[in-house]
């Protein structure tokens, strides 16, 4: 793992480092010809998706009562730590719930605001190479705390799906689950087939055709965002443990190939000695192949800063979907980072513990994303209506500026509709 001086980086490096890409671009064609297809097609489209993508034959595309099965089979080890992540999840996104209010701001004058689930929602839970039960904690509990009547869920086809994922998508209360995967899957959900209904939003991570389905489909179908690799930036002073620094990126790197991860410190011999553990940890870890491609890309590295403010602005301007602080005045740290998914303050706090069973989602914006959105949030899935109520006198103060203003772009009925209550005085 390279490491670079910040005040050295060239126009190409910075660009390779900030302008982070998900790849969806390369994935757009095939994806939107998934999507024209299931579309058109519907269950057939699925089911030779399923055989030509993940090499299964697929019998029913309706699992959901595969999800309780696997949940009474599931050994009360496993059952109780899925119910230990979900219980924490869930009171984190209970405290998120908004209240309705209404309030005389003055005389006659209330106005207010209430908050209401959408009605059908449709969440993608990863699968294939890997196993996700986590994000079929993240994904559908928040709906369900909203109050979302019917979440579906969509994950990718298996000659035997992964029980501990079936069992905790029936621990946080989908309400039907099909084992369709990939870009098809985004486009049942958007357009509804034979057999999976029709949601009005998207959510959840994926690959890069799951993303750039998303993409496709966002015109017809609300969407959370567009998401690509993992990503984490680790902000370091001399006070940190290279070791600690260095199994946060690999642990983020073992993600995939493409994962961008990043340490920032003002301390020259920290930053040698988080390159040397990168490489040592990455060669007792599984998925090494994987690690190293991910430690070697180009939005990768130790970045070594004159000073921490430099440091800081580094991992601002970087903008990473994780940000962990290791450093002895991480709350004062916290306070000049805006830019971030999900923050990790000190270093008993690793990024896997948000990843399973603190209780924050684990589903977050990439690519720079966290400069203008957040993660999957109880907000993701309640539109808020806004409600005002009149007297006659308080029309009355607003009368003249209304009407004022109605008139000055041209409008007059909108003047009028209000002239009309004062029309017999």
């Amino acid at each position: 793992m390279d490491v670079r001086d910040i005040a050295t980086l060239g126009p190409d490096e910075r660009r390779a480092i900030f302008e982070r890409d998900s790849g969806v671009g390369d994935a757009s064609e095939v994806a939107a010809e998934v999507v024209g297809r299931v579309r058109s097609e519907g269950d057939v489209a699925l089911r030779d998706y399923a055989r030509e993508f993940d090499d299964v034959e697929v019998g029913n595309l309706d699992v959901t009562d595969a999800a309780e099965r696997a949940y009474e089979e599931l050994d009360d080890e496993m059952r109780e730590h899925v119910e230990h992540a979900a219980t924490n999840v869930r009171a984190f996104h209970e405290a998120q719930l908004p209240e309705d209010w209404r309030e005389e701001f003055s005389p006659g004058r209330e106005l207010g605001r209430r908050f209401r689930p959408i009605e059908r929602v449709g969440a993608y839970v990863p699968g294939g190479a890997a196993a996700y039960p986590s994000s079929a904690l993240m994904t559908v509990l928040p709906a369900k705390v909203a109050g979302v009547p019917h979440v579906a869920v969509c994950t990718p086809p298996a000659e035997e799906l992964n029980p501990v994922t079936l069992a905790a998508l029936h621990v946080a209360g989908a309400d039907a689950v099909y084992q369709v995967g990939g870009a098809q899957a985004v486009a049942a959900l958007a357009y509804g087939t034979e057999t999976v209904s029709a949601v009005k939003k998207v959510v959840g991570p994926g690959n890069r055709f799951v993303t750039a389905a998303k993409a496709a489909v966002r015109g017809d179908v609300a969407i959370d965002f567009l998401a690509g690799p993992s990503e984490v930036a680790v902000l370091a002073d001399s006070s940190a443990d290279a070791d600690l620094v260095a199994a946060e990126l690999v642990a983020q790197a073992e993600h995939d190939p493409n994962a961008s991860v990043v340490a920032a410190t003002d301390d020259a011999a920290l930053a040698e000695a988080i390159a040397e553990a990168c490489d040592r940890q990455a060669g007792e870890r599984e998925r090494e192949e994987t690690i190293r491609e991910a430690l070697e890309g180009d939005a990768s590295g130790v970045f070594r800063g004159r000073s921490m403010p430099e440091a800081v602005l580094f991992v601002e301007e970087y903008a990473a979907e994780h940000v962990a602080i290791h450093a002895e005045n991480d709350e004062e740290l916290l306070d000049r980072i805006t830019n971030a998914g999900s923050v990790f303050l000190g270093p008993e706090t690793p990024v896997a513990a948000g990843d399973y069973a603190s209780g924050t989602n684990h589903v977050l914006p990439t690519n720079g994303g966290p400069r203008v959105t957040g993660g999957l949030s109880v907000d993701t899935f309640v539109r808020s209506t806004t409600v005002q109520r009149l007297s006659h006198e308080a029309l009355g103060d607003l009368r003249e500026t209304v009407t004022a203003l109605a008139r000055a772009e041209g409008l007059e009925a909108h003047a009028e509709s209000v002239e009309k209550r004062f029309s017999g005085e």
